[in-house]
């Protein structure tokens, strides 16, 4: 009897765990442009960029920032195992450095216990971890640096990816990111190696990307690589209205079909090409206009960031690149609150069906604060327009099981989540669809025009 009861415990756990693996798993979804859950239901990816998260940071304080992001609608926490900023020689929180002698044959298990930690605490919110086993400084040295940490090759890689896979099999809220700001030029094969350790030590069960440096996309050299799932670009922090939609679009054309989105923007607080006396700060309106733009030019979904938070800026750390602030002082900035507000847009219509589509749009700037973007889906076109001026629409060639007779449009406001609504539009050939309010820098909105063909 004891013995029929372990075995009926033993079902029970394993069942559960088959339905929670269910409940988290992801999978790039059949047409190739998004991911979904493995129930089917889509899945946009709204991410927040944490690097030195498990570095930096105690299990208090990474509770706080956690359930602040789950807060503001965030499902995608982007952390690093070996982080940038000394992360090989200055111990975490705890006193614990994560390899032996920084030998990636030897991780320190004290070290990754904190790591399981967040990683256990984030899934209890709700929230995928985007974990990268290893920053690229230590797998190639960047142009700019003056020292050189690298410490992969194909070997151990192989062998650190196998051991770090294997160590988060079972946990259903991982995906993989490789690389680390920087491009994967002349070591392909190390990348590779630790793809294929992953792949062993965890059998596939979570997905892979590459995370890219700044204005560079993992689809330049690794879009035929069988182990990336799906493509990221990094449009960065050099300009203010940077086309990340070319960007999105080009990879978005690539063949084979892979999803791609931005998963370094510019972030909020950031100086601007690290010239703040003389370019200024990036702030909310630049975040909402480089997240708009890469979602409705393809993106599957958009990764925000904050200066001061990806680097968890304190008192007691030295702070990069111009930071003002601390960590705890930026958390509720505006662009981290309106993110959330994308994503509520996006599911708003039918997920799978939106395919940009720059052609709708006529005399429409080609660059510039002025850009707006189009995507349609079955019943519906979304039209962003940045800077809240007019945009003239031609939607030739729309149909919904016949001929559309008439357009019911919507305002909806980036900042606030709002809904305006608006009279019908007979559908002609050219509609002007005229924004509320005054144009201007930061009135920023989002036309939804659903079809109505009877």
């Amino acid at each position: 009897m004891r013995r029929q009861f372990a075995l009926m415990t033993m079902l029970f756990l394993t069942g559960s765990a088959v339905a929670g693996a269910q409940t988290w798993e992801l999978r790039v979804s059949e047409n190739k442009r998004f991911l979904t859950k493995a129930n089917g239901i889509p899945f946009f990816w709204l991410g927040d960029t944490a690097w030195e998260l498990f570095h930096r940071l105690n299990r208090e304080d990474a509770e706080r920032y956690l359930e602040n992001r789950r807060r503001k609608g965030f499902n995608v926490i982007q952390a690093v195992a070996l982080a940038e900023l000394d992360g090989l020689n200055t111990p975490n929180r705890y006193g614990e450095k994560p390899l032996t002698g920084n030998d990636p044959a030897k991780p320190n298990a004290k070290y990754f216990e904190h790591v399981d930690w967040v990683v256990n605490k984030a899934r209890e919110k709700g929230l995928y971890i985007g974990l990268l086993p290893t920053w690229g400084r230590y797998v190639v040295k960047g142009s700019w640096e003056k020292t050189s940490e690298v410490i992969f090759n194909p070997q151990n890689a192989r062998a650190y990816g196998r051991w770090i896979g294997t160590r988060y099999k079972n946990a259903p809220n991982i995906v993989w990111i490789l690389g680390g700001d920087r491009n994967p030029e002349g070591v392909v094969e190390v990348w590779r190696a630790m793809a294929e350790g992953i792949r062993e030590g965890d059998g596939g069960t979570h997905l892979i990307t590459f995370h890219p440096n700044g204005r560079g996309s993992s689809a330049t050299l690794l879009h035929q690589e069988p182990w990336l799932d799906f493509n990221m670009i990094q449009s960065g922090h050099s300009a203010k209205d940077f086309a990340n939609y070319e960007m999105i679009a080009r990879d978005y054309a690539k063949t084979p079909l892979k999803p791609v989105l931005d998963g370094e923007p510019r972030y909020e607080d950031h100086p601007v090409n690290w010239k703040p006396d003389e370019l200024g700060w990036f702030d909310e309106v630049d975040v909402r206009q480089a997240a708009y733009w890469a979602v409705f030019a393809g993106g599957f979904g958009h990764t925000y960031g904050c200066h001061p938070i990806w680097q968890m800026a304190s008192p007691d750390r030295e702070k990069v690149g111009l930071a003002r602030h601390n960590w705890t002082e930026v958390l509720d900035l505006p662009g981290a609150g309106q993110m959330q507000h994308l994503k509520t847009v996006i599911e708003s219509r039918d997920f799978l069906s939106r395919v940009p589509d720059a052609n709708l749009l006529v005399n429409n700037p080609p660059e510039g604060p002025d850009h707006a973007v189009a995507a349609r889906g079955d019943g519906y076109i979304m039209v962003y327009s940045p800077s809240g001026k007019p945009v003239e629409l031609r939607p030739r060639g729309y149909r919904r099981g016949g001929a559309v007779r008439q357009w019911y449009v919507r305002w909806f406001n980036p900042r606030t989540g709002e809904w305006v609504e608006a009279k019908p539009m007979e559908a002609k050939e050219s509609l002007t669809l005229t924004p509320p309010g005054t144009p201007g820098r930061g009135n920023d909105w989002v036309a939804v025009l659903d079809a109505m063909s009877r």
